[in-house]
């Protein structure tokens, strides 16, 4: 791997513990799906964006509405987890590039960011307003927009689809262990690396640069 310039970031499960209940409303209201909500609000959000990402045509004014209302309802009861801020500010200081790179509206990646106090950390902010996409897109729109170098970039995630999604756009996917039991299972998907809190992120980059110095 080489040295690391940018870490792009999804709110959802990774920087935050979400509910799982608004994203699992939006799907029944936009989407017609009936099936109970899952418990992980990571998994419910990623299915949410595979709904999404299948329709033949985009929202709708009236459910643009829904879906945002219902987005910002579950940043407001999110819980930024406590290593966040310290981390951020440790990559910051060590020239590393910070993007939110998410399928969430605009409007509720503005509220996160705006809500847990987190701007002044951050590069660029990339939501799928812009990105005019979730999954991908959003990634797509981060590198292009910043010209990162893809093989210098990492994406934080704790889905086997943020795995895929950061694999299929050629940067690093580095898992999220909230879980330990899930996180076993999600490591079977070969991503570049995993940490168990955000605060060892500073020290996992450190590490890669110095097997570079070495080569």
């Amino acid at each position: 791997m080489q040295i690391i310039e940018a870490l792009l970031l999804e709110p959802v499960g990774c920087l935050a513990e979400f509910p799982s209940a608004p994203f699992h409303e939006i799907a029944v209201r936009l989407f017609g799906r009936k099936r109970n909500a899952s418990s992980s609000a990571s998994r419910t959000y990623w299915h949410l964006l595979n709904l999404i990402d299948a329709a033949e045509t985009p929202f709708d004014e009236e459910k643009k509405n829904v879906a945002e209302a219902l987005e910002v309802e579950a940043v407001d009861a999110a819980s930024l987890y406590e290593d966040v801020l310290p981390a951020l500010a440790e990559l910051k200081s060590m020239g590393i590039r910070l993007f939110v790179a998410s399928s969430l509206s605009r409007r509720a990646v503005s509220k996160f960011i705006e809500r847990n106090s987190i701007g002044e950390f951050l590069s660029g902010v990339h939501a799928r307003d812009e990105a005019v996409g979730v999954k991908s897109a959003p990634l797509v729109n981060a590198l292009r927009s910043a010209s990162l170098p893809r093989e210098k970039a990492m994406f934080l995630t704790d889905t086997v689809e943020g795995i895929r999604v950061a694999r299929s756009v050629g940067v690093h996917p580095i898992l999220m262990m909230n879980d330990p039991d899930e996180a076993q299972r999600l490591a079977m998907h070969n991503p570049a690396g995993g940490i168990i809190s955000l605060h060892e992120m500073p020290d996992f980059i450190r590490l890669i640069a110095a097997q570079n110095q070495r080569r």
